[in-house]
C-alpha cells in the first residue's frame, strides 16, 4: 500500500517511513508527491491536529494518507508542552530552544518529580473521508542534561529507564516510542479499515484507539 504521509519533520519523516517500510507499505513525503504547504494546528488535542493534517493532505493528494501529532506532557508542568511541544519556546521547530526552556522550566527537582510521558496520534485518512487514529504513549522522565545523537525534538532529554531516546538504536527506539505503538496499532485494524464494505464503512466514520492498560 502506497500512503502520503503529511510532515515536513524530517526526523519525524524518517521513523513512520522506517516503520511503515518493514511491514511492506511505502510512504510518500507531502514533498515528495510535490505539496509544500503547512497545516495550522488549531486543535486542542494531538488526535484533533493529527486528523487535520492527515484531511488536508488527502484532499490534495488523492492518497490514503498517514500523519502524526505528537509531544511531551510533563506531570510537573500539569501536561505541558503537550499539543504546543513543537513551539513551546514561542518559535515551532526549535529543538535547541525547546529543550533549553524545559530543563530550565525543571530546574533542580529531583528525578521522581520529573515523570514525563511521549504521546502519539497517529491518523490514517482515507479519500471517502473515513478516519482511523491510533493512540501511543511512552512513560519516562525528563533527564537533567542531553545525552545522545540518534534523535530529534526533545529526545536527548527524554529518558525511559537510563538511557535517553536518542542513545536509543533504531530498532530499540521502534519497539518502545509512542509512535511507534500507534502505528503497530493502526496496523493490526489497517485492513479491516480499509474495506469499503466491511464493519468501518459509511462516509464520516471517524475511529479511535488506544493501548489496553
Amino acid at each position: 500500500m502506497v500512503f502520503a504521509v503529511a510532515s515536513n519533520n524530517p526526523g519525524k519523516l524518517r521513523e513512520i517511513q522506517r516503520i511503515l517500510d518493514a511491514s511492506g507499505h511505502i510512504a510518500k513525503s507531502q514533498r515528495e508527491l510535490g505539496y509544500d504547504f503547512e497545516v495550522e494546528e488549531t486543535g486542542t488535542t494531538f488526535e484533533e491536529n493529527a486528523r487535520l493534517k492527515a484531511a488536508a493532505l488527502c484532499e490534495r493528494s488523492g492518497l490514503p494518507t498517514i500523519a502524526d501529532d505528537s509531544g511531551l506532557c510533563v506531570d510537573a508542568l500539569d501536561g505541558a508542552p503537550g499539543v504546543y511541544s513543537a513551539r513551546y519556546c514561542g518559535r515551532h521547530g526549535d529543538d535547541e530552544a525547546n529543550n533549553d526552556k524545559l530543563l530550565a522550566a525543571l530546574g533542580d527537582l529531583p528525578r521522581e518529580k520529573r515523570s514525563a510521558r511521549f504521546v502519539s496520534a497517529v491518523c490514517l485518512w482515507l479519500p471517502d473521508g473515513r478516519s482511523l487514529t491510533a493512540m501511543g504513549e511512552c512513560p519516562g522522565w525528563v533527564g537533567f542534561e542531553r545525552r545522545g545523537t540518534n534523535g530529534f525534538g526533545y529526545d536527548p532529554i527524554f529518558y525511559v529507564g537510563e538511557k535517553s531516546y536518542a542513545e536509543l538504536t533504531d530498532e530499540e527506539k521502534d519497539g518502545l516510542s509512542h509512535r511507534g505503538k500507534a502505528l503497530a496499532l493502526l496496523e493490526q485494524a489497517m485492513e479491516a479499515f480499509m474495506d469499503p464494505q466491511g464493519e468501518f464503512s459509511g462516509a464520516g466514520t471517524q475511529v479511535t484507539l488506544r493501548e489496553k492498560k
